[in-house]
C-alpha cells in the first residue's frame, strides 16, 4: 500500500482496529483482481491524507478475510463501510467520485 495512513485490516486485527477503536473508521472491502477496486485505490490514499487524525481509513482483502466480509453482508466490492464507536452505520457499493464518498464521510463523522 502506498500510503501509511491507510491501514490493513485483516482477521487477525479487525477486533482490535475496527471493533474497538472509538470514532469513525473506513473499511474498503477490495481484492487484488477487482479492476474497479485498484481504481478506488488512490481515492482511498487521498481520504486517509485529508482526514488523518480524524477518521480512520483501511482496507480488508476479501480473499483473506472471507468470514469478516459474510458477517457485513459484503456481496459485491469495492465496499465501503462506515463503522461509528465499532458500530456499522453505512455501506456504500461500488465505486463512487471522491466528493461523494466524503459527503458521506461528513454526514457520519463524530
Amino acid at each position: 500500500m502506498a500510503s501509511n495512513l491507510v491501514k490493513e485490516f485483516t482477521e487477525d486485527n479487525f477486533e482490535t482496529e475496527v471493533l474497538q477503536r472509538p470514532g469513525m473508521v473506513v473499511v474498503d472491502f477490495w481484492a487484488e483482481w477487482c479492476g474497479p477496486c485498484r481504481r478506488l485505490t488512490p481515492i482511498i490514499e487521498e481520504l486517509a491524507e485529508e482526514y488523518a487524525g480524524r477518521i480512520t481509513v483501511g482496507k480488508l482483502n476479501v480473499d483473506g478475510a472471507q468470514r469478516i466480509a459474510g458477517q457485513y453482508g459484503i456481496l459485491s466490492i469495492p465496499t465501503l463501510a462506515f463503522f461509528v464507536d465499532g458500530k456499522p452505520v453505512d455501506q456504500m457499493v461500488g465505486l463512487h467520485p471522491k466528493d461523494v464518498i466524503k459527503k458521506k464521510i461528513e454526514e457520519l463523522i463524530v
